[in-house]
């Protein structure tokens, strides 16, 4: 087909549609996500709460997320992104309504895991649809567009999770922002296609969706995929990066509580200002590498030295307990956090820049599963450190430096970003 029409990438808009449905996905995902880590002053003041009993519930979280990201991976490559993503949706919508009738640290963890379980599937997914949907040259912008809804709903989440907990209480907050997930649901299943299989698609967008070479279709086993060097170039640069995504989510409430006494009124507007530099650094970042690759670099200076230059942008996060402004201390963690979701973006294309679209939802389980378990020892180790320490000191020497070493071993594994050999 690409060879009778000329590519035109004006020629169609529908695959925009699909990457605004993962927009909504994502943005629901990150407030279902972050409603606890808005909630946490609230719940250590009427539960008692200690921060390794939060720290506990996290890590709860975090194991089903590492135990449902790798099964995600192959339920999405063998179910497709529209059902594939259906299902997680479901799961984690019930996981995150059941909060609402937690008592205790049990309770609430055992919701967390039918949470993390569910919103384990959103990345799999997501990527396995902008794959199909995305030539590659594309990808990285379409997915650090997708992306920045991590950052809406960490926005809107300060913003409306205190107003609801004040005129409704915490528990019904759980069950009004439940209601986001069941409508997004509806509108996927009614819009989402294959482009094969989109009725809407015109014969222009289908031909540059599908400009790169044919790749294989058959099935590759996750046995093979673990034996590669690629594929661990992008699972320990996961185990790298996304604890480090963890403690912000989690732990920068808490922490302009504590560090600038504020409360569950006044500290949203910080928090929002936060993740809205952050969404500017998703999309940045994925436009940073795509616009290289346009200029006639390769795949792999496009993809590295745009995550180089995000490296650097978290590396004043370090001197960040020691600002005594609050707006201050939000431009640098903004920075950091927007430098986070810049390299992510770059990140996340790694497995169909390098795979074959049969394994990329595989390989994005496999890597997710990885980061979890990095997430997992990241939330204990907070916790203890926060306990005996009270102090964030070392905590953000770990943040600066985790992106320069991530990449580090991301080149040392794939120098060239070359395609993984699976036969």
């Amino acid at each position: 087909m690409t060879g009778l029409i000329e590519l035109d990438p004006k020629a169609g808009r529908r695959r925009w549609v699909v990457c605004g449905l993962l927009f909504a996905a994502t943005a629901v995902n990150y407030i279902d996500r972050q409603m606890i880590g808005v909630l946490k002053p609230t719940l250590k003041e009427e539960l008692g709460w200690q921060e390794s009993d939060f720290a506990t519930i996290v890590f709860w979280f975090q194991m089903a997320y590492a135990i449902g990201y790798i099964s995600f991976g192959r339920i999405v490559d063998v179910l497709g992104a529209r059902l594939g993503y259906a299902v997680a949706i479901v799961i984690w919508t019930a996981g995150h309504m059941a909060h609402g009738f937690a008592t205790g640290v049990a309770s609430f963890a055992a919701a967390r895991f039918g949470l993390g379980v569910g919103e384990s599937g959103n990345f799999p997914a997501g990527i396995k649809a902008v794959a199909d949907w995305f030539p590659q040259r594309e990808r990285a912008f379409a997915i650090g567009l997708f992306n920045a809804g991590a950052n809406v709903g960490a926005i809107i989440t300060p913003l409306l999770v205190p107003a609801l907990v004040l005129w409704f209480g915490w528990r019904s907050a759980f069950f009004i922002t439940g209601i986001f997930g069941l409508a997004w649901l509806v509108a996927w299943w009614a819009l989402y296609r294959h482009p094969r299989e989109e009725a809407k698609i015109t014969p222009g967008e289908l031909a540059w969706i599908e400009q790169d070479p044919a790749d294989t279709t058959e099935k590759i086993g996750w046995g093979r995929l673990i034996t590669l060097r690629e594929t661990w170039a992008y699972a320990l640069a996961k185990f790298l990066i996304d604890p480090i995504w963890w403690f912000f989510l989690f732990w920068l409430p808490g922490y302009l509580f504590d560090r600038y006494h504020l409360d569950l009124k006044s500290f949203g507007l910080p928090l929002a200002a936060i993740y809205i530099i952050s969404d500017l650094g998703s999309v940045a970042g994925g436009w940073l590498s795509s616009f290289m690759l346009k200029r006639g670099y390769s795949v792999n200076v496009a993809r590295k030295l745009a995550m180089l230059i995000c490296a650097f942008c978290v590396l004043p996060i370090y001197f960040a307990q020691s600002i005594e402004s609050v707006w201050g201390a939000v431009l640098v963690i903004g920075l950091a956090t927007a430098a986070h979701q810049a390299f992510s973006a770059n990140v996340y294309t790694l497995p169909s820049d390098m795979f074959p679209r049969a394994a990329v939802g595989s390989v994005v389980g496999i890597g997710g599963t990885v980061g979890a378990l990095g997430g997992m020892g990241m939330a204990l180790f907070t916790g203890y450190i926060l306990d005996a320490t009270h102090s964030y000191e070392l905590l953000f020497a770990i943040c600066a430096s985790a992106y320069l070493v991530a990449l580090a071993v991301v080149h040392l594994l794939s120098p060239r970003l070359a395609p993984a050999t699976v036969e």
